[in-house]
């Protein structure tokens, strides 16, 4: 399975750091000494699993792994309880929106330096390969690299963009993408926004005015609110998602450069503490390295036994 396959390569960084020393750790135990709990402990914390987690996991492997011994092999029942315990904890995030209308719009959220623009091509390049006309909007005014940067993306996807002059509001140039969605027939229009931090306040404003926009042109939009977090910025990518949660109504996670980290079990800390769930992983750099995210099928890949 291709899906799978990939999410094996791009854990393999954070399985081998997990999966690989607990190998270590429980193969041949004849006793399951507190000391091997301890580490066990320590492996999951260190792959940004968050520690309540961590602690509610090693309390279940104590508990059971006793009647779910192999012989010799005490891993493999470590991994049993591992897997059937975090995919129960993604099922219980919410699930994709239904469908929306013949127009959807996509806000695409997240600091300066994650990859939010080359993000939003990606998804662009997933809505035509599902048969939809995109159009991109560079929302992002105030850095004219990432106008330029995007419509590179558009060239390369053969895509229709929109975009003004640096330093204009972000929110005229949603309002004119939504019209020019309209007049050429798109199914999708996908917004890249600025993402600075360091005035909270006035990122707030600017992401509730692209909303209203939004809203008041196309029903129920925006249809998805995709915060794009760094993988490899593991546990720092909380307080990121924590102060977008509070400037918009982030709908998803897209959760990049997957492939480069050791701290893959961040999705499960993100989705502890702020009950947002992933919808996308990137594996890559080109444009075809964006896969939905699927649970299960994240499990077994940062579970897998080498």
């Amino acid at each position: 399975m291709k899906t799978l396959s990939r999410l094996r390569e791009g854990l393999a960084k954070t399985r081998r750091g997990l999966v690989g020393r607990m190998g270590e750790l429980f193969t041949g135990r004849e006793e399951l000494a507190p000391e091997i709990f301890a580490r066990l402990e320590e492996l999951l914390i260190e792959a940004d699993l968050g520690v309540d987690l961590s602690l509610e996991l090693v309390a279940a492997v104590r508990e059971r792994l006793p009647a779910a011994r192999v012989a010799g092999d005490d891993l493999a029942g470590v991994l049993g309880i591992l897997r059937e315990l975090l995919a129960a904890e993604l099922a219980a995030l919410p699930a994709p929106p239904p469908p929306a209308g013949d127009l959807t719009v996509t806000l695409v959220v997240g600091v300066n330096g994650v990859g939010k623009t080359t993000t939003a091509a990606k998804l662009a390049r997933h809505e035509q390969r599902a048969g939809r006309r995109v159009l991109l909007a560079a929302a992002d005014t105030f850095r004219a690299a990432a106008s330029e940067q995007l419509g590179v993306w558009a060239d390369r996807l053969g895509c229709d963009m929109v975009r003004h002059q640096p330093g204009a509001d972000p929110a005229a140039v949603l309002f004119d993408a939504l019209q020019a969605a309209r007049a050429r027939g798109a199914g999708a229009v996908i917004v890249d926004t600025a993402g600075r931090l360091h005035n909270k306040e006035h990122l707030m404003r600017e992401l509730a005015k692209l909303r209203k926009v939004a809203g008041r042109e196309v029903a129920g939009a925006p249809h998805a609110v995709l915060l794009v977090l760094d993988a490899n910025t593991g546990q720092n990518a909380i307080q990121q998602s924590r102060v977008f949660k509070e400037a918009t109504a982030v709908t998803g996670i897209v959760l990049a450069k997957l492939d480069g980290t050791a701290r893959g079990g961040v999705v499960f800390a993100i989705g502890r503490e702020l009950g947002i769930p992933v919808r996308w992983v990137g594996l890559g750099e080109g444009l075809d390295d964006l896969e939905p995210f699927q649970p299960d099928a994240f499990v077994d890949a940062l579970l897998a036994r080498e």
